[in-house]
Parts: structure tokens; C-alpha cells; sequence
């Protein structure tokens, strides 16, 4: 894969602005009105994103509340994620990229940009081999499928993908450091589950990672995937038409708590 992608660099953003954004990219890139894009960022406030089938009920609101967490809906598919000390990406490309068609063929396509970015800092990250974990758990980080990457048995990052037409947004996490009890809590885990996830997800720090200043940290991970993918990144801001595409999908990424029983 060559060319010339757009890079954007977002500091922190509100949870609805990010994932309206994300997809306001795809439909821009399968209109052909932009080219190929990663974009790295971060949150306001830590927050709960729901994959799109994810029912709302799977989290306990009362914690979130309690935390003052936000909760958005994804577009993409998966489980819940409780984003907070981390730098989260998004790739959108399509098969005129180079991107292969299907599911797993993609997420391996993709993969070479998230394994050169934990390896440019010391961390020797791999796509998992397998699938292991709990299946039925809310949490992302439980289970590991082999869209995910693992250092050893431990699960470093989870990434979820959505298409559109020729065009797919893949988007996951960098994870700098995790409060397990606070992800326990929002995501309803016993004490069994909590001593998975404490044993088996693993974050950069836990990982030895070499870590740059953090307000170098994106540009270091952006270098490191345009290498993985043998791409060249020109940094570009958004475009008005993909600005007003994100305002409009605001509604579908709101979730409400449920009602009470």
C-alpha cells in the first residue's frame, strides 16, 4: 500500500464530536471527497462507547453517573470500551487503498499499522492467534479475537470496523493505564471477571513501553503506523461538507440509560 494519506491530530474532544466524526470521514473517503485517513485523539471526560448492537442495559448507569462518566454509541460493532488515560485512532481507507475486502482480511491489512506503532515504543505487540476470554462479557478488554493485538497472552489493544460501500473505519486504543475497578464497576464484572481483566488486558505502561512526552505521543504512534502501512502522511484539518456530516449525526450516536424496571 502507497500514496499520500491525511493525517488528523485532534486533542481532546467530546465523545459525540469523535465517533460522528469518524464516520463522517467514511462517507467522505466512499464519496472520494478526501483521501484515505488516520486520526488520532482524545476525550474530554473519560467515556463509555457501546458498540452499535450493544444493548444499553449491559452497563451500570449508576456507576457511570457515580464517575462521571459519558456514554456514546459507536457505529462500529463489539463490545463496551471505557475510554480514559489513552490515545484512540481511526483508519478509514477503502479497497482503492489497498485495503482487501472482509472482515479479517482488513483487520490483518490494518494490523501492520497498530503492531508498528507498539513496536516504535519497545513493545512487541502481535495479532492474536485465537480467540480466548468471555465472550458474554460487556467489556471489550475480556475478550481477545484475532482482530486484536496481545503481547504474549495478554490483550494490549481491541479494535472494531465497520463498511460502507468499498470504505471501512477501523477504530481501537493506545492504552496508557487502566482503573480496573472503575471498569469493573461500569461494566458489571464479579470478582472472577475482575481478576481476568486485571491478569489478562495489559496497557503501554504495564507493557515497559518507551513513552515520548504525552503531547508527543500521537505524532510518534502516526509515524509509526504510515511506516506499517508503507504510506506518506500529510497532516490536513477536516472539510466543511465532513464538519456539517458530523453535526447531523449527533442523534445517532446519543444513548439513553434505560428506563427503570
Amino acid at each position: 500500500m502507497t500514496g499520500s494519506w491525511r493525517l488528523l491530530l485532534h486533542g481532546p474532544r467530546d465523545p459525540w464530536w469523535n465517533m460522528a466524526v469518524d464516520r463522517a470521514i467514511q462517507l467522505a473517503r466512499e464519496s472520494n471527497a478526501v483521501p484515505p485517513t488516520i486520526r488520532l485523539y482524545g476525550w474530554t471526560r473519560p467515556t463509555v462507547s457501546l458498540g452499535k448492537f450493544q444493548d444499553a442495559g449491559s452497563i451500570d448507569w449508576e456507576a457511570c453517573s457515580r464517575y462521571g462518566l459519558d456514554v456514546v454509541r459507536r457505529f462500529t460493532g463489539g463490545r463496551g470500551v471505557l475510554h480514559a488515560d489513552e490515545v484512540t485512532y481511526s483508519i478509514v481507507a477503502g479497497l482503492a487503498d489497498g485495503v482487501p475486502a472482509g472482515t479479517s482480511a482488513s483487520y490483518r491489512h490494518l494490523s501492520a499499522a497498530l503492531v508498528a506503532a507498539y513496536r516504535g515504543l519497545g513493545v512487541d505487540a502481535t495479532l492474536t492467534d485465537r480467540h480466548r476470554g468471555s465472550p458474554d462479557s460487556a467489556a471489550c478488554y475480556l475478550h481477545a479475537t484475532r482482530a486484536d493485538l496481545s503481547l504474549g497472552e495478554s490483550k494490549l489493544s481491541g479494535s472494531a470496523q465497520t463498511w460502507v460501500g468499498s470504505t471501512v473505519l477501523q477504530h481501537g486504543s493506545f492504552t496508557l493505564r487502566r482503573d480496573t475497578a472503575r471498569e469493573a464497576e461500569v461494566f458489571r464484572l464479579d470478582d472472577e471477571a475482575r481478576c481476568a481483566l486485571e491478569t489478562t488486558a495489559i496497557t503501554l505502561e504495564q507493557a515497559g513501553a518507551t513513552l515520548p512526552p504525552v503531547d508527543r505521543l500521537p505524532a510518534v504512534l502516526a509515524q509509526s503506523m504510515a511506516e506499517g502501512l508503507a504510506v506518506h502522511l500529510q497532516h490536513g484539518e477536516l472539510t466543511a461538507d465532513e464538519l456539517e456530516t458530523a453535526d447531523a449525526l449527533y442523534a445517532d450516536v446519543q444513548v439513553e440509560a434505560p428506563a427503570a424496571s
